[in-house]
């Protein structure tokens, strides 16, 4: 776990295994720890920083090779679709494919231990994540809400069936639905509302948690940037795990800088004993 470094509210901070300030940063540790062990309602909201640990590019990163030319923001919206159904289909393609070559990581899997830990005591858990590769069902976890879709559902503009597209590659683009018309990623475009569903299970989660996380997150897509000033004010302790600062790193009580493959199995190993490096 070198180089994770650890901050308190009042911007201290330390790094895991230096010797000075051991005591401060075993303290730091001791102190989520405790208050996991003792939540009854934890919310955890993740960011693309968690699937990049599993080898998927971050939406930015994606745009090499032959996307190198284009513009992300460009290509995630209803208007490009309709613009230029067959580059943005082909884009989307790719990218559940990309997915399909890459596992969880033990960040995916120390939520789900998280999960199972904290619901076989009575407790409740949910997962709110941003990313729609999946991982984290994969990993094991079973309350997730998906705030942004999922890569592997596509959805027919005509009749409006849903389905998962877990083969090869489509053989053209758009892809087409039995009915004849053309299939979308079911996925939240720019300029598009959240699944009303998620939206709802996001709400319920928040009234009622009392330890919230926010973890390898920018903190600046809305609404889910908003979800840790809601916790914050029915009292929930907050913690953030990123690799680097954002805007809430000075607002939350614990700030861990480090890779959530690194950080989350030992705290999971530290509330409730185990190996740091597995589940």
């Amino acid at each position: 776990m070198g180089g994770i470094t650890l901050l308190c509210r009042v911007g201290y901070s330390v790094t895991l295994h230096e010797r000075e300030g051991r005591g401060v940063q075993e303290r730091i540790v001791d102190e989520v720890a405790a208050a996991l062990r003792e939540a009854k309602s934890v919310v955890v909201l993740t960011g693309a920083g968690v699937s990049a640990e599993s080898g998927i590019p971050t939406f930015r990163d994606a745009m090499e090779g032959l996307w190198e030319k284009f513009d992300p923001m460009e290509l995630a919206t209803p208007e490009a679709f309709d613009k230029h159904p067959r580059v943005v289909a082909r884009w989307y393609d790719e990218r559940r494919l990309q997915c399909a070559s890459c596992k969880p990581n033990p960040g995916h899997a120390a939520l789900a231990e998280m999960e199972r830990r904290l619901t076989g005591k009575g407790g409740r858990f949910t997962l709110l994540t941003q990313n729609v590769d999946g991982l984290h069902q994969a990993a094991g976890s079973a309350n997730v809400a998906e705030l942004h879709g999922s890569i592997w559902r596509w959805r027919c503009l005509r009749c409006g069936l849903t389905r998962e597209e877990r083969g090869g590659a489509f053989d053209r683009y758009p892809p087409r639905c039995e009915c004849g018309g053309w299939k979308r990623p079911a996925i939240v475009w720019f300029g598009e509302g959240l699944p009303e569903e998620a939206l709802a299970a996001s709400e319920r989660a928040l009234r009622s948690c009392d330890l919230f996380f926010s973890v390898g997150t920018s903190a600046v897509v809305q609404p889910s940037a908003s979800f840790i000033h809601v916790a914050r004010s029915r009292g929930a302790k907050t913690v953030e795990v990123n690799r680097e600062p954002t805007p809430i790193t000075r607002l939350v009580d614990w700030s861990i800088r480090g890779k959530s493959g690194e950080v989350l199995p030992a705290l999971v190993a530290r509330t409730w004993g185990g190996a740091e490096g597995g589940t």
